[in-house]
């Protein structure tokens, strides 16, 4: 079968006008909604992302180029140096990426912190044009839509999510607004070394700090104590009552919307990846979660 351009990642990527050289493109692992090649031309490498819009994700490429060139300016993710309808070439950082046990490292959560709040309050100064607002529990709600309307093998627990983001949303009440990566997976975080690194800007927007906060410790299983620690480093004030609960309600969002986002991929996803297993995981841990909740 002779494919299209477009329909080949690996030629999309070996085939961009940005390149000076014949170039070979090494896929890399690890991604989950796009394609990634390691790309290097020229003795120079950057990573080439292939992907179009998801819109069943709420994913729009020119927001994460937006967030991506911001993040740049803000010294906080590499530069962009090409971009077109689908595609998206940055720089290659030479580093270790991040596993969820190298983030509970109490050292290297003392790095994470003041990078989370240089994203948070720096970036917004960097924007240009129009992005989003990423608000989970409209994205909980719109998910909800996609897998009824797919006959999602999960629809006995669609109103029992949807009743738990209700509750949630209440919980979390009036919220304050930053810039939010809003997709704090351990792959996501480089350290080179010297310094960390944020990137892959696909779920970017305004939102409360509290989602970036829940989805750290949710997403690399923090301790307890870690939690009120990065609370209370992170608003440079003791966790009050209110804190903690209006906390808790957004790690249990965090945790709902990353199983409900395996759901519609497992309906929609041309990925290879074991979406069935990612969302049994996922669920598990938010079904505890949101039962520790309901015990406060």
């Amino acid at each position: 079968m002779i494919w299209k351009r477009k329909n080949n990642p690996l030629r999309r990527a070996a085939t961009l006008p940005c390149w000076k050289s014949r170039v070979n493109p090494v896929p890399l692992k690890g991604g989950i909604t796009n394609v990634n090649f390691v790309v290097e031309d020229r003795g120079r490498k950057y990573v080439a992302r292939i992907g179009d819009d998801l819109p069943v994700h709420q994913v729009m490429r020119f927001n994460e180029l937006a967030a991506a060139r911001a993040a740049a300016d803000a010294g906080i993710s590499p530069a962009v140096i090409h971009h077109e309808p689908g595609a998206l070439v940055i720089d290659f950082i030479e580093g270790k990426t991040l596993t969820a046990a190298d983030v509970r490292d109490p050292a290297m959560l003392a790095r994470i912190v003041p990078l989370l709040k240089k994203c948070h309050r720096e970036i917004p100064k960097f924007l240009r044009g129009p992005v989003l607002a990423f608000w989970v529990f409209h994205v909980v709600r719109d998910y909800g839509w996609t897998l009824k309307a797919g006959r999602s093998r999960h629809l006995t627990r669609l109103p029992d999510f949807l009743a738990a983001a209700d509750k949630l949303e209440r919980a979390v009440g009036p919220v304050e607004m930053v810039f939010g990566h809003n997709d704090l997976l351990p792959a996501n975080f480089l350290d080179d070394g010297e310094r960390l690194w944020l990137i892959d800007w696909d779920y970017a927007g305004f939102n409360s700090p509290l989602f970036d906060l829940g989805g750290l410790a949710s997403n690399n299983e923090l301790t307890p104590a870690q939690e009120t620690w990065l609370l209370e480093t992170y608003f440079e004030t003791p966790a009050t009552d209110d804190l903690r609960r209006r906390y808790a309600a957004m790690k249990c969002a965090s945790l709902l919307r990353e199983t409900m986002w395996s759901m519609v991929s497992e309906l929609h996803s041309k990925i290879d990846f074991d979406y069935a297993a990612y969302t049994a995981e996922n669920l598990s841990r938010f079904d505890a979660a949101y039962s520790a909740f309901n015990r406060t």
